[in-house]
């Protein structure tokens, strides 16, 4: 009985280390992204409407630069200081995701711990049981 119990509590603390069984993968369908946020526009009635500036070469910094007579030194630099940026976020997301994996590489090697450790127990405590229920055959 001793054992039963033993192999049934290691086993639920076993699955509870391992977390839920959700699939990821249904966060992304379409059908729990898509509908609720159909659900959210039926009450507009309002027909989208396009932005004039937005079309290419009518935006406001552009023509400012235009009317001010930017050089080509100028341009230039605006474009070196965006590869820049652009470099140092590249950057900066590299290093992101390699702590993002360092720390994955973490959780698996505790949670493989964590297993292990509930493995043991459970083994022991069978050990136990099978001594005490040899014990109690023999009469000692």
């Amino acid at each position: 009985m001793k054992l039963r119990i033993a192999l049934a509590t290691s086993a639920v603390l076993a699955l509870a280390a391992c977390g839920s069984a959700e699939d990821a993968s249904t966060e992304a369908e379409a059908d729990t992204v898509e509908i609720p946020a159909n659900d959210a526009l039926e009450a507009v009635e309002e027909e989208a409407v396009a932005d004039e500036g937005a079309a290419a070469g009518s935006s406001e910094e552009g023509d400012a630069m235009a009317d001010e007579g930017a050089s080509e030194a100028e341009t230039a630099a605006i474009e070196e200081d965006s590869d820049d940026a652009a470099a140092a976020a590249a950057d900066v997301a590299d290093a992101m995701e390699g702590e993002a994996t360092d720390a994955a590489g973490s959780m698996t090697d505790a949670a493989k711990d964590a297993a292990s450790g509930l493995a043991d127990q459970a083994i022991d405590a069978g050990k136990e049981a099978a001594e005490n229920a040899a014990r109690d055959a023999l009469g000692q």
